[in-house]
Protein backbone atom coordinates (compact mmCIF):
# COMPACT_ATOMS: atom_id res chain seq x y z
CA UNK A 1 0.00 0.00 0.00
CA UNK A 2 1.22 3.51 -0.80
CA UNK A 3 1.84 5.67 2.26
CA UNK A 4 -0.27 8.58 1.00
CA UNK A 5 -3.22 6.22 0.46
CA UNK A 6 -2.93 4.39 3.80
CA UNK A 7 -5.40 6.82 5.40
CA UNK A 8 -8.54 8.14 3.75
CA UNK A 9 -8.98 11.91 3.42
CA UNK A 10 -11.36 11.82 6.37
CA UNK A 11 -8.83 9.90 8.48
CA UNK A 12 -6.06 12.33 7.51
CA UNK A 13 -8.30 15.20 8.60
CA UNK A 14 -8.91 13.47 11.95
CA UNK A 15 -5.15 13.13 12.51
CA UNK A 16 -4.46 16.76 11.58
CA UNK A 17 -7.24 17.86 13.94
CA UNK A 18 -5.63 15.79 16.72
CA UNK A 19 -2.34 17.61 16.11
CA UNK A 20 -4.06 21.02 16.32
CA UNK A 21 -5.89 19.96 19.48
CA UNK A 22 -2.70 18.65 21.11
CA UNK A 23 -0.84 21.83 20.25
CA UNK A 24 -3.54 23.83 22.08
CA UNK A 25 -2.15 22.29 25.29
CA UNK A 26 1.54 22.87 24.67
CA UNK A 27 4.07 25.00 22.85
CA UNK A 28 5.44 21.68 21.57
CA UNK A 29 5.25 21.04 17.83
CA UNK A 30 3.94 17.71 16.57
CA UNK A 31 4.36 16.23 13.10
CA UNK A 32 3.36 12.95 11.48
CA UNK A 33 5.42 11.44 8.67
CA UNK A 34 4.35 8.28 6.83
CA UNK A 35 6.39 6.14 4.44
CA UNK A 36 5.88 2.82 2.72
CA UNK A 37 8.96 1.06 4.06
CA UNK A 38 11.86 1.46 6.48
CA UNK A 39 14.88 -0.68 5.64
CA UNK A 40 17.01 0.58 8.54
CA UNK A 41 16.57 0.94 12.29
CA UNK A 42 13.27 2.76 12.77
CA UNK A 43 14.69 5.26 15.27
CA UNK A 44 17.60 6.06 12.95
CA UNK A 45 15.16 6.69 10.11
CA UNK A 46 12.96 8.85 12.34
CA UNK A 47 16.02 10.86 13.45
CA UNK A 48 17.06 11.41 9.82
CA UNK A 49 13.57 12.62 8.92
CA UNK A 50 13.37 14.78 12.04
CA UNK A 51 16.32 16.76 10.74
CA UNK A 52 15.17 16.67 7.10
CA UNK A 53 11.79 18.11 8.16
CA UNK A 54 13.73 20.79 10.09
CA UNK A 55 11.97 19.88 13.32
CA UNK A 56 15.13 20.67 15.30
CA UNK A 57 14.71 24.35 14.44
CA UNK A 58 11.87 25.08 16.88
CA UNK A 59 12.65 27.81 19.40
CA UNK A 60 12.41 25.54 22.46
CA UNK A 61 13.65 22.37 20.71
CA UNK A 62 10.32 20.75 21.59
CA UNK A 63 9.28 19.06 18.38
CA UNK A 64 7.79 15.55 18.31
CA UNK A 65 7.75 13.27 15.28
CA UNK A 66 5.35 10.35 14.91
CA UNK A 67 6.90 8.20 12.18
CA UNK A 68 5.16 5.26 10.51
CA UNK A 69 6.46 2.83 7.87
CA UNK A 70 3.13 1.29 6.92
CA UNK A 71 4.15 -1.72 4.85
CA UNK A 72 6.81 -2.77 7.38
CA UNK A 73 4.52 -2.10 10.36
CA UNK A 74 7.17 -0.03 12.11
CA UNK A 75 6.73 3.19 14.02
CA UNK A 76 8.66 5.53 16.25
CA UNK A 77 8.00 8.57 18.39
CA UNK A 78 10.93 10.93 18.56
CA UNK A 79 11.23 14.06 20.70
CA UNK A 80 13.77 16.84 20.31
CA UNK A 81 16.60 17.71 22.71
CA UNK A 82 14.52 20.24 24.67
CA UNK A 83 12.03 17.52 25.58
CA UNK A 84 14.67 14.91 26.35
CA UNK A 85 16.48 17.35 28.67
CA UNK A 86 13.46 17.69 31.00
CA UNK A 87 11.74 14.30 30.81
CA UNK A 88 12.52 10.78 31.96
CA UNK A 89 13.88 8.08 29.68
CA UNK A 90 10.48 6.32 29.70
CA UNK A 91 8.53 9.48 28.82
CA UNK A 92 7.17 8.05 25.55
CA UNK A 93 6.48 4.50 26.81
CA UNK A 94 2.80 4.95 27.74
CA UNK A 95 2.09 6.66 24.44
CA UNK A 96 3.89 3.90 22.51
CA UNK A 97 1.92 1.25 24.42
CA UNK A 98 -1.34 3.02 23.56
CA UNK A 99 -0.43 3.12 19.88
CA UNK A 100 0.48 -0.57 19.91
CA UNK A 101 -2.89 -1.51 21.44
CA UNK A 102 -4.76 0.30 18.68
CA UNK A 103 -2.40 -0.73 15.88
CA UNK A 104 -2.76 -4.43 16.78
CA UNK A 105 -6.50 -4.02 16.13
CA UNK A 106 -5.81 -2.14 12.85
CA UNK A 107 -7.23 1.04 14.41
CA UNK A 108 -4.45 3.22 13.05
CA UNK A 109 -6.31 6.52 12.93
CA UNK A 110 -7.67 6.17 16.46
CA UNK A 111 -4.32 5.04 17.86
CA UNK A 112 -2.33 7.78 16.19
CA UNK A 113 -4.86 10.47 17.13
CA UNK A 114 -4.97 9.32 20.75
CA UNK A 115 -1.17 9.16 20.95
CA UNK A 116 -0.89 12.67 19.53
CA UNK A 117 -3.38 14.01 22.09
CA UNK A 118 -1.57 12.17 24.89
CA UNK A 119 1.67 13.83 23.75
CA UNK A 120 0.09 17.27 23.99
CA UNK A 121 -1.12 16.51 27.50
CA UNK A 122 2.25 15.09 28.58
CA UNK A 123 4.20 18.01 27.15
CA UNK A 124 1.89 20.55 28.79
CA UNK A 125 3.68 20.29 32.15
CA UNK A 126 7.09 21.11 30.64
CA UNK A 127 6.05 23.26 27.70
CA UNK A 128 2.67 24.86 28.48
CA UNK A 129 0.78 26.68 25.75
CA UNK A 130 1.05 30.46 25.93
CA UNK A 131 -1.19 32.92 24.11
CA UNK A 132 1.75 34.27 22.10
CA UNK A 133 2.84 30.82 20.89
CA UNK A 134 3.03 30.48 17.14
CA UNK A 135 2.69 27.33 15.11
CA UNK A 136 6.31 26.80 14.06
CA UNK A 137 5.72 23.61 12.03
CA UNK A 138 2.89 22.60 9.76
CA UNK A 139 0.22 20.31 11.18
CA UNK A 140 -0.19 18.56 7.83
CA UNK A 141 0.94 14.94 7.44
CA UNK A 142 4.05 14.49 5.31
CA UNK A 143 4.69 11.44 3.16
CA UNK A 144 7.87 9.74 1.99
CA UNK A 145 8.51 8.68 -1.58
CA UNK A 146 9.72 5.15 -0.76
Amino acid sequence: MKADKFFTDKQKKTIVEAIAEAENNTSGEIRVHIENTCSEDVLDRAAFLFEKLEMHKTEKRNGVLFYLAVNDRKFAILGDAGINAVTSADFWDKIKEELILHFKESNFTEGLSKGIRMSGEALKQHFPYKTDDKNELTDEISFGKN
